[in-house]
């Protein structure tokens, strides 16, 4: 039975002392490790460490927190002479693996029932309370009893010796000046020893008051004695009892602390003891709350001697640091990155790794570029150490992705470092997806998408159409008129309505685009993908094999998907080709795009994932001080120096959401499908190329250029149309050949009109001639702006190509024009999904200042040899030399002034002047009269003709044909605005609707529909060369006594005026015809001698017959009342004229028929010589079937003078 209770005594002593030692173990783990995470996470069994904010874990290999492993302890692999603690360290570590290994298969306990624990557990509690305690208590008396008596008798005999020798009191010496007296040693049965044996009890059974007496004394025996190794411990256990006394009866001594780590330290030279008394002074202090002071005292006790425990101490510190009341974050992670620099220097590379990526969190995001640069790249230094390559990999990425404020040179370390490591990486899993690289930087917002093939350059004469490319910068409002172009033409193509699955055609799809549906690419053509990249570093950065990553879903003929989906870098050139570019260079911070391009080869789905790339540097160009190249990287000259393979996806966020009330309260994008191009069957494609096209006119020039259409496709094309905005600015001929001309082109000997020569006969006479605006595509209900090209049977034939003349005229205002042409064109055999393609062309236009004309059309009173009814008219032109022979011209030449009209014609020139030649020098000015006269019946055009009479009066020996092209060709397209106007809609009310009839009538006799077009010859002088231009104005008359111009003259701005309010009585004013309309209603004219002789002295009164002709000039029957009763009662004109009467009826009311001519006879009486005014009746007209009366005096403007003489 003893045996057995021996046996358990044993095995419980093992089980207690394991037990303990594993209890120390991980406390002294806690201590020495720290908290993974600022916020001092207690469940220490994780070993996963959050490395610098990546998102990502690093796990820490063999940290486990059991004896057998232990943090601080060396490798046996790792290299001894990188420690510091010297090779004692190494054979205790190596001795203690060994006896460990020898007891790790032993389990204790193993064949324990659970009686043996009852009795076992009974066992420890008597032997506890029977046996140990009381012997302690035993002890402690025995003790307490010898010392009593033998100190006293010591002390006592001790005193008087040194009072009796020295006679004063012995002052006491410093730490400082004490002597190493380590090592003295007492006896077992000395007395100092004695009182540190009872002490030691004392606290063992937790009677803290009575060992802070014993060791408080001891102390004092042992600074009397000089025995600094035993003083200083009693020191420190003196202060660990006075902080364990219950209540807390006298504050911690913090200062006997503080003297035994400085005894241990400078006079006993075991800092072994100091680090422990510095551990347990500090726990002390943090219990406390003192963690200021604990943090000095750690921090205090770093040196250089011992890397291992200078990293402990800083890690501690740190911890002291974040673990205040306000707590010291920066200070916590300036201590951390020491620590973790000094577990580096002692080779212990995982605690390391954990202090560093604990200062990162403090740092990251702070803007403290240059030290969270530091700390990653050390991070991925000591992760590459530890085979870590991923979180290697993840820490040098984040050195190169932030806005480095790094040198050139330790840019180009960190970039060659990472390479290196990436290409470990790589290697460890070559059949692996591509990983993302972080350099260059792509904005993938700015990626363009582009459909189609580049623009060809200019060849001599000829030139490309400008179309669509890259190169040109997005505008929104040029972007919205092509879109306005297209929509017109195709509202022609379709009758007038725009089909409701139209979508306008877009060739480069950008950030500003329309991105939400799938864009259309044709087969056969290419696909331009032009992707932005930055390079952020100061080092160039060199990328190779640089292609775009993309994936493809092929379909058949009829549209059914194949299931195979052909994906990413090795496509099958079958279905897609790929362009790669050699290589690519960005230099130091330098933004640069690239374009890449994809060739289609089936129909199907595309999706452009990204690009594909080799990354690296030039080298020759970096070289890092402190900071040594990893190995592999082998230099040469301007040669890349190391390269590794990689992607960057391009994700493109669509726009923002804001229609409905859900997206507009919520945060949700919309898609963009620029990426994600569907491709097509064939279509035709059109080139266009412009020959001898001007970059330079004068205003109302006519050049002739042509235009080559050219088809590059396999598939035939047809219904070619051209619209344009300024389609006055060109034209393709008439659609018979009959109103085309032959000649070439423009040059020296050689016109653009269609010319006939005449004889002098003809000269001042009109040549009549007629011509319908829908022979030249213009006409009721048309559009003017669409245009079809003449083609060849309308069709043109894959690689085909045909050339049509074109002619030009300059735009009547002087500057730069831009004008813009939209070619329409479909296939033959009709898409389900592209009905339709365009080629867009910009043309710029600089034009400089010719002629400026003016017209005015009046009302002639004479009234003899008409034929038609209505009466005669004047024209006035005025024409004016403004140009100021900038463009090398001489003079300027009137050739023929030609008349268009439906119902008006030029009859005549009135010009007095004999002088035929109208020749124009710099800035002088010319006068012609015309008189006009109305259309015979049989040339009078009906309401809805479109037939036009043109008549020409030439001034020379050549006649141009205006009724041909290019003449009508650009007089009708500057009547396309007045075609485009809207018909005046009839009014409800009838009684509103018969004002307003009358109103029209009466407007209409001031109305006159007559367009005058002046053709002239300029002579210019060139590279010592003459050269003749042609050229065109057109003058618009639409009011009699009206001026009109021939260009658009520039309007004033409004002077600024006071703001007025009032309140309208009647917002309903009843319509009225001005005063001029209703002046024109009825035509006047009297019929007189110009002077009458009278004998006076035979006869005093003098009698003259005086015909007074009325013209109704409107369309209806009009009342008219003559009042002769009327007398001017101006002085000014009674002084000039005199004054006379009428005789006979003063009053006449007639009514005119519509166009009627009526006479009245008169009689005027004179009663002395003079010059008389005749010009006195009042006329007043009003329309028959009209209740409301309209009436105005019908005066002439002119005065009819006669001149009485007496005989």
């Amino acid at each position: 039975m003893e045996l057995r209770v021996a046996i358990y005594l044993k095995l419980i002593l093992e089980h207690l002392i394991e037990h303990q030692m594993n209890r120390y173990q991980i406390l002294g783990e806690s201590y020495e490790d720290g908290p993974c995470t600022i916020t001092s996470n207690k469940n220490s069994d994780s070993n996963l460490l959050s490395l610098d904010g990546l998102d990502n874990e690093v796990k820490v290999d063999g940290l486990p927190n059991n004896f057998r492993a232990h943090p601080l302890q060396l490798d046996s692999s790792s290299d001894p002479s990188n420690s510091i603690d010297g090779p004692d360290h190494v054979k205790f570590a190596s001795s203690l693996h060994e006896t460990k290994k020898a007891n790790t298969g032993i389990i204790h306990g193993a064949c324990l029932t659970l009686t043996d624990h009852d009795r076992i557990r009974q066992f420890i509690q008597e032997f506890t309370f029977r046996g140990l305690l009381p012997h302690i208590e035993k002890t402690i008396r025995q003790l307490n009893d010898q010392l009593i008596s033998r100190k006293g008798l010591s002390r006592s005999l001790f005193s008087a010796t040194k009072k009796w020798f020295s006679g004063s009191k012995v002052p006491e010496k410093g730490i400082n000046e004490l002597k190493n007296t380590s090592g003295l040693l007492y006896p077992p049965e000395a007395p100092e020893l004695q009182i540190r044996k009872m002490a030691d009890l004392c606290f063992l059974v937790q009677h803290y008051d009575l060992a802070y007496s014993c060791y408080h004394t001891a102390k004092k025996d042992f600074l009397n004695d000089q025995a600094m190794l035993y003083a200083a411990g009693a020191l420190e256990m003196a202060a660990v009892s006075a902080f364990l006394q219950p209540g807390a009866p006298r504050p911690y001594p913090a200062h006997y602390m503080d003297t035994a780590i400085q005894t241990y330290r400078d006079i006993c030279k075991n800092m072994v003891l100091a680090e422990r008394c510095v551990l347990l002074s500090a726990e002390i202090l943090k219990s406390q709350s003192k963690y200021s002071e604990a943090a000095a005292l750690l921090i205090r006790l770093t040196s250089e001697d011992s890397d291992l425990r200078s990293a402990l101490l800083l890690e501690q510190a740190a911890h002291c640091f974040i673990n205040m009341k306000s707590p010291m974050v920066r200070k916590y992670a300036f201590h951390m990155i020491l620590a973790g620099h000094r577990f580096s220097k002692a080779g212990q590379k995982k605690h390391a790794l954990r202090c560093y990526c604990q200062a990162m969190q403090v740092y990251k995001g702070k803007g403290w570029s240059l030290a969270e640069d530091h700390i990653n790249f050390t991070i991925g230094r000591q992760s590459y150490t530890l085979r870590q390559l991923d979180n290697a990999v993840s820490a040098f990425r984040h050195i190169l992705i932030n806005e480095s404020k790094q040198s050139a040179a330790q840019q180009g370390a960190f970039l060659r470092e990472y390479l290196y490591v990436y290409k470990n990486v790589s290697q460890l899993s070559p059949d692996g997806p591509l990983p993302q690289l972080p350099l260059p930087y792509i904005n993938s917002s700015a990626t363009r998408v582009f459909f189609g093939h580049d623009r060809r350059p200019a060849d001599g004469e000829k030139q490309a159409a400008t179309h669509v490319s890259l190169d040109q910068e997005y505008d929104s409002e040029s972007s919205q008129q092509w879109r306005e172009l297209e929509e017109q033409v195709v509202a022609v193509v379709n009758r007038g309505v725009i089909p409701t699955n139209f979508y306008p055609t877009q060739y480069c799809l950008n950030s500003y685009s329309d991105n939400s549906r799938f864009p259309l690419a044709v087969v056969e053509e290419p696909i331009t993908v032009e992707v932005a990249f930055r390079n952020p570093l100061k080092v160039p950065l060199l990328l190779t094999d640089l292609s775009l990553l993309w994936k493809f879903q092929p379909k058949d003929s009829s549209g059914k998907d194949n299931e195979e989906v052909k994906e990413l870098v090795t496509g099958e050139p079958v279905m897609i080709g790929t362009e790669v570019i050699s290589e690519f260079l960005i230099n130091s911070e330098e933004s640069k795009v690239a374009r890449l391009k994809l060739f289609p080869h089936h129909i199907g789905e595309l999706h452009i994932l990204g690009v594909v790339y080799n990354l690296g540097t030039i080298q020759g160009y970096m070289t890092v001080d402190g900071i040594g190249a990893l190995p592999g990287c082998h230099t040469g000259k301007h040669s890349l120096s190391m390269s590794v393979r990689g992607r960057q996806d391009l994700e493109i966020q669509g726009p923002r959401l804001n229609n409905t009330k859900e997206e507009k309260t919520s945060i949700k994008y919309g898609p963009d499908r620029r990426l994600d191009p569907i491709i097509t069957e064939e279509m035709p494609l059109l080139e266009v190329f412009f020959i001898h096209f001007p970059t330079g006119l004068l205003c109302g020039e006519i050049r002739k250029a042509y235009v080559e259409f050219v088809n590059v496709s396999k598939c035939p094309l047809t219904g070619l149309k051209v619209v344009s905005k300024r389609p006055e600015f060109f034209t393709f001929g008439g659609n018979t050949a009959v109103l085309t001309p032959l000649s070439p082109s423009a040059s020296e000997n050689c016109s653009a009109y269609k010319t006939v020569v005449t004889d002098s006969t003809s000269v001042c006479t009109a040549l009549v001639s007629s011509a319908s605006s829908v022979d030249f595509g213009i006409g009721i209900g048309s559009q003017p702006e669409v245009i079809p090209v003449p083609l060849p049977d309308a069709v043109l034939l894959p690689g085909a190509s045909v050339q049509l003349p074109m002619w030009l005229r300059g735009p009547d205002e002087e500057g730069v024009h831009e004008i813009n042409f939209l070619f329409y064109y479909e296939s033959v055999q009709k898409q389900p999904k592209i009905r339709h393609r365009i080629l867009r062309h910009t043309a710029v236009i600089c034009t400089s200042r010719s002629l400026n004309i003016r017209a005015t059309v009046c009302r002639s009173n004479s009234l003899e040899d008409e034929e038609g009814r209505g009466g005669n008219m004047l024209v006035f032109v005025d024409v004016e030399n403004t140009n100021t022979s900038e463009a090398g011209v001489k003079e300027f030449h009137i050739v023929q002034v030609s008349s268009s009209s439906k119902h008006w014609k030029l009859q005549k020139s009135v010009n007095l002047s004999e002088n035929k030649d109208a020749k124009l020098a710099s800035r002088e000015k010319g006068k012609f009269c015309f008189k006009a006269v109305r259309c015979r019946e049989k040339e009078v055009a009906t309401q809805f003709s479109e037939k036009y009479i043109f008549a020409d009066i030439i001034f020379g020996n050549e006649q141009i044909i205006s009724s041909a092209s290019p003449c009508a060709d650009f007089f009708y397209r500057s009547l396309s605005s007045e075609l485009k106007k809207p018909q005046a809609q009839p009014s409800v009310h009838a009684e509103k609707q018969s004002v307003e009839d009358a109103v029209r009538l009466i407007q209409k006799c001031s109305e006159v529909d007559l367009n005058i077009v002046v053709l002239w010859k300029a002579y210019v002088v060139e590279d010592s060369k003459q050269l003749i231009l042609e050229g065109q104005h057109h003058v618009i008359l639409h009011t009699i006594g009206k001026e009109a111009f021939s260009c658009p003259q520039k309007q004033e701005p409004p002077e600024m005026e006071l703001l007025k309010f009032f309140r309208p009585e009647n917002t309903t004013v009843p319509l009225r015809p001005s005063v001029e309309q209703l002046s024109n209603l009825i035509k006047t004219s009297l019929h007189y001698p110009e002077s009458f002789n009278h004998p006076f002295h035979q006869k005093s009164l003098c009698l003259v017959p005086v015909t007074l002709l009325l013209s109704n000039c409107s369309k209806a029957d009009v009342d008219v009342i003559v009042d002769l009763r009327h007398k001017t009662t101006s002085p000014e004109a009674l002084e000039i004229h005199g004054s006379f009467t009428w005789l006979g009826q003063t009053q006449y009311k007639l009514q005119l028929k519509s166009q009627e001519i009526h006479s009245l006879q008169l009689k005027a009486c004179f009663v002395h010589t003079g010059v008389y005014n005749l010009g006195t009746p009042r006329v007043f007209a009003k329309l028959s079937d009209q209740v409301t009366v309209f009436e105005t005096s019908q005066q002439n403007s002119m005065p009819a003078l006669i001149i009485i003489n007496n005989v």
